[in-house]
């Protein structure tokens, strides 16, 4: 499942696709990318290679100009349940401040409802992140919390009755 040629603004492009559709130079820089952004800039040893991403949809972003990686995300649906979820959100140095996280998120909450009508989607936020998540109809649902060191909460963006 792909969808290329998504604009995210002037300078980046990006796509959907499965682990399995990725070509190995784009699944080596996704995990590079979530590496040195999880791993290294924040500190934080943890596995991030938890064998989830082949099922999961990844939307991998790219600078137009230099075609470096700049930005990522990855959804798990789950059509039984009526939900999704949204996880390893990632953005280069040199994606951020362009509104590109909002842009990726956005473009999460649109394939997951259009994935799964009417669905929830559920995340776990970094707990500095939660007034922006807020901004895109997510709700806290607990009280932060630590996750590899760093503090969480957990957030729900109700779903909507199909139709």
């Amino acid at each position: 499942m792909s969808n290329t040629g998504m604009k995210f603004g002037d300078a980046f492009d990006g796509k959907w696709c499965m682990l399995r559709d990725m070509d190995p130079i784009e699944a080596h820089d996704l995990f590079k990318l979530r590496q040195n952004i999880f791993i290294l800039e924040q500190t934080s040893l943890y596995q991030d290679i938890d064998g989830k991403d082949p099922e999961a949809l990844h939307l991998i972003v790219h600078d137009k100009t230099s075609g470096v990686l700049v930005g990522t995300i990855r959804l798990m649906t789950e059509p039984e349940t009526v939900t999704a979820r949204i996880g390893r959100v990632a953005i280069a140095p040199e994606g951020r401040g362009t509104g590109l996280g909002r842009k990726l998120m956005e473009a999460g909450i649109e394939k997951a409802e259009a994935l799964v009508e009417g669905c929830s989607i559920d995340l776990s936020a970094q707990a500095h992140l939660e007034k922006f998540y807020k901004s895109l109809g997510f709700e806290t649902i607990s009280a932060i919390y630590l996750e590899d060191g760093i503090p969480h909460v957990d957030m729900i963006r109700k779903g909507r009755a199909p139709g």
